[in-house]
């Protein structure tokens, strides 16, 4: 699995640096060249770059070789590039010969190229995807009142994964509020299993923890205001998800090897913790790429021997999902290129990859159905279905602040793992690090 799937902050850098050149086109011009063609007589070649290698390209492809079902006289090459997307679209824009599509997983990036004047409006087929998203999806692609992206291949992060075993032999059932999780965490302990496997070592995995309890406890409005910074991490808010936070963090005799294990393990250690027999562990917080990851390392069946619940609400919050994705942006605005754009916008076209598997649609008029087992299909019709979704953060703020190992809030939030009782201390430092990123 590529990692811009299971962190797509990791790769804003290198994307920004690229981006942040000429680039060329006009970004309000979606009537030169256009045109309004929507029978199959439209003909051309579209070339489109995109994150996706390995199985999901071969997924892709398929979901191409449908859209060529239906217009055979346009010609569609997809390049991959894989998490040098950012890199590899950046130069092409600055050469002046950018492809006329492309998945981006980085908001940021998104907005990057949208402000050099580099993408395409997708206005016109902004009804069709305003019928089959969300509106926090219709929102999140917007920018300065146009439609400049969606959401073709999404994430679902406010996953807890467990070891059944475990949970029986504790006698415990998935929770469904925070009370009953910590509850939960603690009969685990007495039952001699630690309930939570943390993959510190990678500081996204904090992040997330982070942005779930926000979410849920600040609401949607002061999500979106911290993410840009209009809220400081000073905020009393930011403080009482800290010491949320800080309920998991806590109690050292009950992570997988303790906070200083914790803070040695990287994430797929940390998923292996849960899906051994016996477990070291009884539950990773992560999102729905987890079992993906040590596929070929564990012997546990889904359901029998690993499960997920959703994310446990906290307080009065409603149904929140945090999530990821992949984007598709329009760099040349052709007939062809729309009719594109609106086909990969349809459920026709998500439900050709949700069929063969590994792919979350955002798209809420895919039928449940079509996923090919119990988990998946919880997982994933779980992000069409949210009251309220909300991007990834880290994904949304500079990659100095969001996305950079070592520093920002991948590094004071492990800071915060070593000492979570320092609540004032992390959030002033965490506030003193936006401010320097967002100026």
């Amino acid at each position: 699995m590529t990692k811009h799937t299971f962190h797509l902050g990791t790769f804003a850098a290198a994307g920004l640096a690229a981006v942040a050149v000429a680039g060329c086109g006009d970004s309000n011009d979606t009537s030169k060249g256009g045109g309004t063609a929507s029978t199959k007589n439209v003909s051309g070649s579209l070339s489109i770059v995109g994150v996706w290698t390995g199985d999901e390209q071969k997924s892709f492809q398929a979901v191409l070789d449908g859209f060529k079902a239906k217009f055979p006289d346009i010609r569609v090459r997809y390049d991959p590039a894989g998490d040098n997307v950012p890199t590899v679209l950046g130069t092409a824009v600055e050469g002046g010969r950018p492809p006329d599509l492309a998945t981006v997983a980085q908001p940021g990036v998104v907005a990057e190229f949208q402000k050099k004047g580099a993408l395409k409006s997708l206005d016109f087929a902004k009804p069709t995807i305003s019928d089959n998203y969300p509106a926090d999806f219709v929102k999140l692609g917007t920018i300065a009142g146009k439609l400049y992206s969606f959401v073709f291949k999404g994430a679902n992060k406010s996953t807890v994964w467990f070891n059944v075993s475990a949970f029986k032999n504790a006698g415990v059932s998935p929770p469904k509020t925070w009370p009953e999780f910590l509850k939960n965490a603690k009969t685990l302990k007495a039952s001699g299993v630690p309930a939570y496997s943390l993959g510190g070592a990678d500081g996204w995995t904090l992040t997330d923890l982070f942005e779930n309890l926000y979410l849920r406890q600040a609401g949607p409005d002061k999500y979106d205001q911290l993410a840009t910074h209009d809220l400081k991490w000073t905020d009393a808010s930011v403080k009482t998800t800290l010491r949320t936070m800080a309920q998991v963090l806590g109690d050292a005799s009950n992570i997988a090897g303790g906070k200083s294990g914790a803070l040695q393990t990287e994430f797929p250690k940390s998923v292996e913790n849960v899906f051994a027999d016996p477990p070291k562990a009884a539950m990773v917080i992560e999102g729905d790429f987890v079992p993906g990851v040590v596929a070929t390392k564990t012997k546990l069946k889904p359901k029998t021997g690993y499960d997920v619940f959703p994310f446990p609400a906290v307080g009065d919050a409603t149904n929140a999902v945090v999530g990821g994705g992949d984007s598709l942006v329009l760099f040349k605005d052709t007939p062809g290129g729309r009719e594109l754009v609106k086909y990969l916008a349809s459920p026709e076209a998500a439900e050709i990859w949700v069929r063969r598997g590994g792919f979350s649609s955002p798209n809420k008029n895919v039928p449940a159905s079509a996923y090919p087992d119990e988990i998946t299909r919880t997982i994933a019709t779980a992000i069409a279905k949210a009251d309220a979704f909300r991007f990834d953060m880290s994904d949304l703020a500079p990659a100095s602040f969001g996305g950079t190992a070592g520093q920002g809030e991948w590094k004071l939030l492990q800071d915060f793992l070593a000492d979570p009782k320092d609540v004032d201390g992390t959030a002033a430092k965490l506030e003193a690090s936006a401010a320097k990123a967002f100026k």
